[in-house]
C-alpha cells in the first residue's frame, strides 16, 4: 500500500471519470439511436487509436532501449502486408506475432 493517499485519490478520480464516460452513452443513451453521422464517425474510432498505441511499441521499444530494431520493423512490415491483403485482423495479428517471435529468435 502507498503511504500517499493522493495517489489513491487520483487512482479512484480516474477509474470514477472513465467510468462516467461510459455509462455516458450506454447507460443514458442506449435507449436512443445515435444519428448516422456519429455511428460512422465511431466506425474509426479503434483505426485512430491503434497505431498510435503500436508505433511506440515498433519504433522506440523498451527491450531495446529505445533504438530501432530490424524484428520489430520486419514483424510490423509483415503485419502490414497481410491486412492489406487479406483485410484479416485476426490473420494479420497472427502472422505478424509469428513474425516478431521467429525474427528475434533467428536475430539473437
Amino acid at each position: 500500500m502507498s503511504e500517499h493517499p493522493d495517489l489513491w485519490l487520483v487512482i479512484v478520480a480516474l477509474g470514477l471519470g472513465s467510468f462516467g464516460l461510459r455509462f455516458m452513452f450506454t447507460g443514458l443513451l442506449g435507449a436512443w439511436s445515435m444519428p448516422a453521422i456519429i455511428l460512422r464517425h465511431l466506425r474509426y474510432a479503434a483505426v485512430a487509436v491503434l497505431p498510435g498505441l503500436v508505433a511506440p511499441l515498433v519504433l522506440w521499444p523498451n527491450a531495446t532501449g529505445g533504438e530501432l530494431d530490424p524484428a520489430r520493423i520486419g514483424a510490423a512490415l509483415v503485419t502490414i502486408t497481410v491486412a492489406i491483403l487479406w483485410k484479416r485482423v485476426l490473420m494479420a495479428i497472427l502472422t505478424g506475432a509469428g513474425t516478431l517471435f521467429l525474427l528475434l529468435y533467428l536475430l539473437a
